[in-house]
């Protein structure tokens, strides 16, 4: 008898149902089998040690585990950061246990358990509606937005002012597969200094309204921080509105979008960008980010944003340092517990070392973001196409 035995990798449920086929299992085992299939973790910062040590107990109990701080179990310590292990059964069935629970914070930290789980196992669908009619749908198929820039360094080929250019470049990224157009007006790399208002206007809006004029039926983002300029591209036709400072450096911003009711990219970032670099280097990268989005949320909310119109972007590279962004790739999964689509921009940063690094790092996370907001567009797609086909 020949018996093969060897490990096999699973990336997602479909594997597994896929191996079942192979097997011949029956068919309703499935159901059985699939929440079983993976392990989840869940971190947990700041949770009381009683409620601590009761998850600990809780997911022992259940086949998985807990790690909590070492002094949990004689208290003392008041408060543990946690991570809890186990499939999605078992998290499921802890959750209905914590219902029961009415102190130590568990009814709070059972909801926020709950949604974690859901939105990291679930498929998703976004449809985002502008101003100007256009649909703009995200999954967890990624999807490309190409960069243009209109600065005096443009990533165009000649002068800004040449509408031949602008409208060669655009045609070719929508030719090799750009889902989405992104034209900015002002550098926000590290150590760039601002420009005024009208400056980027002056840039900003001819491009903008030859874009629109001859690609009526694009989708057309315009990257800037002023509300001022939000407004005059919704005017002019852009359909979302990349703020790189999360409504940070203009407090008009915020407001702005919600008036306007145009989808939004809600970045991370810390310090100006003639600032950001003495931002770099954090002891709990992960940690920081989803503090910010959750107290950005919910600002938006308060301001009338429709936070079904919001894509987050963790701002790689903005304010911080390689190993901090190699960590939120890695992690990227961790903003999952909102909700809702997410961005990243590595393209041609320092850390990737140029096209060769961003074309990795873009393969890496096919399937993971639902946008990649690129310089080369044709490249980037080539490195999806072979990720989607090894997946």
């Amino acid at each position: 008898m020949n018996i093969s035995v060897y490990p096999v990798k699973i990336s997602c449920s479909d594997d597994v149902i896929d191996l079942c086929r192979r097997i011949g299992t029956d068919s309703g085992a499935l159901k059985y089998l699939l929440p079983k299939s993976e392990i989840i973790h869940i971190y947990c910062e700041g949770v009381d040690y009683r409620a601590a040590n009761f998850i600990k107990q809780e997911m022992l109990s259940r086949g998985g585990d807990t790690a909590v701080a070492k002094h949990v179990i004689d208290g003392k310590t008041d408060y543990s950061d946690i991570l809890i292990m186990g499939t999605s059964r078992q998290i499921l069935n802890l959750t209905e246990k914590m219902k029961a629970m009415k102190i130590w914070g568990i009814d709070l930290l059972r909801e926020k358990i709950s949604d974690a789980v859901s939105n990291l196992s679930c498929q998703k669908k976004w449809n985002f509606l502008s101003p100007n009619g256009h649909q703009i749908s995200f999954s967890n198929k990624t999807r490309l937005m190409a960069i243009m820039n209109v600065t005096p360094d443009s990533f165009f080929d000649g002068s800004r002012t040449d509408e031949h250019g602008i409208i060669e470049r655009a045609e070719k990224f929508l030719t090799e597969g750009a889902y989405i157009l992104d034209i900015g007006a002002e550098s926000t790399r590290p150590g760039a200094l601002p420009v005024s208002e009208s400056e980027e206007a002056e840039r900003l809006l001819p491009a903008l309204k030859v874009l629109r004029k001859n690609f009526p039926d694009a989708l057309i983002s315009v990257d800037t921080y002023k509300s001022v300029i939000a407004r005059l591209s919704v005017d002019e036709g852009a359909d979302m509105i990349n703020d790189i400072s999360g409504g940070q450096f203009d407090p008009e911003m915020i407001g702005t979008v919600a008036e306007l009711g145009v989808p939004y990219v809600l970045s991370h970032t810390e310090g100006r960008p003639d600032e950001m670099r003495k931002y770099e280097g954090h002891e709990n990268i992960l940690g920081n980010v989803n503090r910010y989005f959750s107290e950005k949320l919910d600002e938006l909310s308060v301001k009338g944003v429709k936070t079904e119109n919001v894509m987050l972007d963790c701002g790689l590279g903005f304010g911080k340092s390689a190993e901090d962004n190699f960590t939120l790739l890695k992690n990227i999964e961790s903003l999952s517990v909102f909700g809702l689509p997410l961005m990243i921009g590595h393209s041609r940063k320092r850390f990737t070392g140029g096209l060769s690094g961003t074309v990795g790092v873009t393969a890496m996370m096919s399937g993971r973001v639902s946008l990649i907001r690129v310089h080369d567009v044709k490249e980037n797609i080539e490195a999806l196409r072979i990720a989607e086909g090894i997946k």
